[in-house]
């Protein structure tokens, strides 16, 4: 099928009319004679530099049908993940909500009544009668001012964030928290790598592939350092090595990438260890989804306990005096 019939399909199914207008915008632009890469050019936000690369090296090349068989395979691999994290964490966040809404509950509500009762009888309380009732008195005078502070500080944050020089002092604060830090190369180096495999197999010469790829990397500090890999490429070094220099990608990577440059199956051994290192990013989300459950439980269940102590010691006090 030619590739205007294609868009036409395309876009006859499209539901919302802006996409319909975007895609017969397309199609006039091959009519008229432009690349498909041209005319997916003009429209930055929605086709980014990833796929207008890829286009362009399928149509170069002769093998457009590939590459497009290709950028639905990635894309369809990137959205399924992305449902995998949302639905494995919907649960631990409904947890949370539910968690901290039974606590504030008791602590503004419940709480205050019951210890009032003994605090009117001039009963010493306990000391973690105590704690929590200066708990609750902060919950219920100033839970609205806390909250407007929590909103507050996620409006600065978020403001700070579309500034380059704090973005970049969060990124490398972020990639020194141990913990967190694995988590981070794990998810950035799967993307990238997944990216570079299919730009490569693509037909993308390698430095344009890297240059391309690292673009996908949301950390600064990791980004620099790619780009830093690309540049030793460029130069004539190997990919193998410029990328064990960063100091980012596991062995078992690195040894698929340097025995794909020596038998000169790159594109395959790039596919082979993107696919490895998502199925490791898939394990490590897994992991923390199934820890997270329990953990988020043994909170809340310590937090009920120390508000249940605070309102039973009280009461076996004032058994004990009335025996």
């Amino acid at each position: 099928m030619p590739i205007e019939e294609a868009i036409t399909g395309v876009a006859q199914q499209a539901s919302k009319q802006k996409l319909r207008s975007m895609l017969l915008s397309i199609r006039s632009k091959v009519l008229e004679g432009h690349s498909l890469a041209r005319a997916l050019a003009a429209y930055p936000k929605a086709f980014p530099v990833l796929f207008r690369a890829s286009v362009e090296a399928g149509e170069q090349s002769g093998h457009l049908q590939q590459v497009l068989t290709r950028l639905a395979d990635y894309t369809e691999r990137q959205r399924a993940t992305a449902q995998k994290i949302q639905m494995a964490m919907m649960y631990p966040i409904i947890l949370t909500l539910v968690a901290i809404s039974i606590v504030s509950f008791l602590l503004g509500s419940v709480m205050p009544d019951i210890v009032s009762v003994f605090d009117k009888q001039g009963a010493a309380l306990p000391p973690i009668t105590e704690f929590m009732l200066s708990v609750s008195y902060g919950v219920t005078h100033y839970g609205q001012l806390i909250l407007l502070l929590f909103v507050i500080t996620l409006v600065v944050y978020k403001w700070l964030m579309t500034k380059s020089a704090a973005s970049a002092i969060k990124d490398r604060l972020i990639l020194k928290v141990i913990g967190i830090r694995k988590l981070i190369i794990v998810a950035q180096i799967t993307r990238y790598i997944s990216t570079l495999a299919m730009l490569t197999s693509s037909g993308v010469a390698l430095v344009d592939a890297m240059k391309i790829a690292a673009q996908v990397v949301d950390n600064s500090k990791m980004q620099q350092g790619l780009k830093a890999a690309m540049v030793k490429v460029q130069e004539g070094g190997s990919l193998g090595k410029a990328l064990g220099d960063t100091k980012l990608l596991p062995p078992m990577m690195l040894q698929l990438i340097q025995s794909g440059e020596r038998s000169g199956e790159l594109d395959s051994m790039l596919a082979r260890a993107a696919h490895q290192q998502e199925e490791e990013s898939s394990a490590w989300m897994t992991t923390l989804v199934g820890l997270f459950e329990p953990l988020m439980l043994l909170v809340m269940g310590g937090v009920v306990m120390m508000i249940v102590m605070a309102i039973l010691l009280p009461i076996m006090n004032m058994n004990q005096l009335l025996n």
